[in-house]
């Protein structure tokens, strides 16, 4: 899941920093403290795994602080930087396209989990993304792969079914889009202005990043960029999306029938699940594919891991807390797959019977099988170091390519601030 780095990384970025953090923190031993974001996913799923834990160990206080991401890092990047790591909790969620960020600028201010959780029983690209040469920081939780989500009555509407929106490229989606708007006046995506994800949701749909396999910025001469930005713009040019302000304005949107689709991951059935009206009004297809050689009709946007702080005193029983849940529960994922999405990487909870049953607010479909499906043919890149500043600068590229600027000026633009940040 999403909401973007702050700029006090960037601000740390240059300095290796090897901290040995003392265990100031003054904390009841039997509470655990959690920071994560998202009320209808991430939030849920602690305080059901608290539930589970305190079953067989009722002394045990769990407590879930609501963060949202960007004041997560922002606050984990300003108490590390000046070794004052007396107000971080003892378990934070971090998105996957920054654990190696974190745990290489900040070398061990987290737990390093070998021997400590069965990492052979997760998804294997989940696993890496939390693994820096060799050591394992992130226990892994929820699968990022993307759909389309839509909204069938408003589809019907329009004269089209939810099948013409299957196995697609963007350039068919734009069309299909325009007769939306056409016949209800009704846009078909909305996205956050300024926190761009379905082009980068676009990029990892063809199997690349921001950076080629050497590491280097690629960004200028990437076709699979350039095609992306090419159909971010068309989007926009056809009125077929609605750019927001923040993200519960994108949330609103989508509660609200504002919007007739949208192409995200996995995790967003949560939020769209919480408009009761709406039940059996959506459906998911597969995500739009670029039409360039290597384009596929699957992605991945966000998934997150579980970290723990080198610095909480309660870390032994913070590692027992994820252990016993996360990476041990099939009941938890059970309990928080019908109502949020979140379609677990621990392979044992793979074959609940939770996993094929039929979503009534999607219709009957069997949305998580289908999604399930989608993951396995998800592209795997190397989001690199860098990730947060590249994808920043590509950001606010786009908006430039919105109000008129050449893609190869606004694109070389990016390219020569990336490479200047990552060389000083």
């Amino acid at each position: 899941m999403k909401r973007f780095f702050s700029i006090f990384l960037t601000m740390c970025i240059f300095t290796s920093v090897s901290l040995v953090i003392s265990c100031e923190k003054q904390s009841d031993p039997n509470t655990i403290t959690v920071w994560c974001w998202d009320p209808t996913f991430n939030v849920y799923a602690v305080n059901e795994a608290a539930r589970i834990y305190r079953q067989d160990n009722p002394e045990i206080t769990i407590n879930v602080v609501e963060t949202a991401w960007e004041d997560i890092q922002q606050r984990l990047s300003i108490s590390l930087s000046s070794r004052q790591t007396g107000n971080l909790p003892d378990i934070i969620l971090m998105q996957d396209n920054a654990i190696q960020k974190n745990a290489t600028t900040f070398a061990g201010a987290f737990e390093p989990l070998n021997g400590k959780i069965d990492f052979s029983q997760f998804a294997q690209y989940k696993v890496d993304v939390g693994t820096i040469d060799g050591i394992h920081y992130g226990v892994p939780f929820d699968n990022g792969a993307s759909a389309t989500f839509l909204r069938s009555d408003i589809i019907e509407q329009a004269g089209l079914t939810v099948s013409d929106f299957d196995n697609i490229t963007w350039d068919r989606f734009i069309e299909l889009a325009i007769i939306v708007r056409e016949q209800t006046g009704i846009p078909m995506l909305s996205a956050v202005g300024n926190e761009n994800d379905l082009v980068p949701l676009m990029l990892q749909s063809a199997g690349v990043w921001f950076f080629d396999s050497e590491g280097d910025v690629d960004i200028v001469n990437n076709t699979a960029l350039r095609e992306a930005a090419r159909i971010y713009k068309a989007l926009v040019d056809a009125e077929v999306i609605m750019l927001v302000a923040d993200w519960n304005a994108y949330i609103a949107s989508l509660n609200t029938g504002s919007v007739a689709s949208t192409v995200n991951g996995c995790w967003i059935v949560g939020s769209i699940s919480a408009a009761a009206s709406q039940s059996g009004s959506w459906a998911v297809v597969r995500t739009p594919r670029l039409n360039i050689p290597g384009g596929v009709n699957y992605s991945s946007v966000g998934g997150s891991s579980w970290v723990v702080l080198a610095s909480s005193p309660n870390s032994d029983l913070a590692i027992d807390f994820l252990n016993a849940t996360f990476a041990g529960s099939i009941e938890l994922y059970e309990t928080i797959l019908p109502s949020s999405g979140a379609i677990g990487t621990w392979l044992p909870a793979g074959n609940s019977a939770a996993y094929s049953q039929p979503n009534e607010f999607f219709g009957g479909q069997r949305i998580f099988q289908d999604i399930v499906g989608y993951a396995s043919n998800v592209p795997l890149i190397k989001y690199g170091i860098f990730n947060y500043e590249a994808r920043n600068f590509v950001a606010l590229a786009l908006n430039e390519i919105v109000r008129g600027t050449d893609i190869d000026t606004a694109l070389e633009r990016a390219q020569r601030e990336t490479e200047f940040i990552i060389e000083q």
